[in-house]
């Protein structure tokens, strides 16, 4: 039997603490052939165990100044299939707090990690696996918000901007306070396989393809300790699509072309060429992760007119070639 912790740390969501709990329950029901008949999951029963785990064992107040009644301390599991890391609730300027787990809990993750759990984290619970430096070097995503608030505590970690859900090896992040449907459908395909995460999403009747987060993004959002480089950034998102210089990208910041050249290179060491493909890089990761999406149509998304220079712009920035990427990353 599959073994699911659910880490419940003081000011964590409480939506996500009960509904992960239901949405691996859904996987145990078992649909009679008359009322599906067209898909043998529905009559398979998946049940793993769960454990609601604090860091002491202890019961813990959520997000909302409530109690709520843990199984365990993490001290107590030793090992784990899976450890599912929900957000936490946000400050009146959006972020969660500066400390997310104590020491013995961010060593108890790594523990779990390199006996080969899969550690997931939603919204502003993917900042608590950076603190257990589990995000280093590794693809990851948030919330659109806190896209900023990741790369600043966190600078060795490589987050996608807007991404819905991310999978590299086996750490899984996704965007939103509600993502924890997204992270848990994901801990589900991977332990029990395809059929049984769609059967959980069609009796949950959720999409259980996530989507990027663009759509919920609202034009000028203002949420950095840097806020040049947040206007920076906009200004170049709102010109995917349409050629962009360092001429158009001062006038847009009502600066210089000289004030531009030097903020950037004392923000960011990337003159404004390099600084505007490398946001549009960053975008086309998520991209390419649909596999729907071609190369030559995200290259003119981007405002590249020739594909054959966004896939030589792509392996500057990346790495890799696009279609390397997508063979290392994308997830079916």
């Amino acid at each position: 039997m599959a073994q699911i912790v659910i880490l419940s740390m003081p000011g964590v969501l409480p939506s996500a603490l009960a509904g992960v709990q239901d949405m691996f329950a859904l996987g145990g029901l078992r649909l009679s052939e008359s009322q599906h008949s067209l898909n043998p999951a529905y009559q398979q029963s998946w049940s793993p165990e769960i454990l609601v785990a604090s860091s002491d064992g202890a019961d813990i107040i959520d997000g909302q100044g409530r109690y709520f009644a843990v199984s365990h301390g993490v001290s107590q599991i030793s090992s784990c299939d899976a450890v599912i890391v929900p957000g936490f609730m946000p400050n009146q300027f959006g972020v969660p707090p500066e400390k997310l787990l104590d020491q013995p809990t961010c060593e108890w993750l790594r523990t779990q990690y390199r006996r080969g759990a899969i550690i997931a984290g939603s919204c502003s619970g993917v900042l608590a696996l950076g603190e257990a430096g589990l995000l280093n070097g590794r693809q990851c995503t948030t919330t659109w918000w806190l896209h900023n608030e990741l790369k600043s505590r966190f600078s060795n970690a490589c987050p996608l901007w807007a991404s819905g859900l991310l999978v590299d090896e086996n750490i899984v992040t996704a965007g939103g306070p509600l993502s924890w449907v997204d992270v848990t459908l994901q801990v589900i395909k991977m332990l029990a396989g395809d059929e049984v995460a769609t059967k959980v999403a069609d009796l949950a009747v959720v999409d259980s393809h996530p989507r990027s987060q663009t759509l919920h993004v609202p034009k000028g959002y203002q949420v950095s300790k840097e806020q040049f480089l947040v206007d920076a950034e906009n200004v170049v998102r709102q010109y995917f699509g349409q050629q962009l210089g360092s001429h158009l990208l001062a006038k847009e910041l009502s600066i210089s072309e000289r004030t531009l050249h030097r903020r950037l290179k004392q923000l960011t060491a990337q003159a404004p060429k390099q600084f505007i493909d490398s946001v549009r890089m960053e975008y086309a990761r998520s991209l390419l992760l649909n596999p729907a999406n071609k190369v030559a149509s995200i290259a003119q998304e981007l405002g590249y007119s020739d594909d054959a220079v966004f896939r030589r712009v792509f392996k500057l920035h990346v790495g890799m070639s696009p279609s390397q990427f997508r063979q290392k990353y994308q997830k079916s």
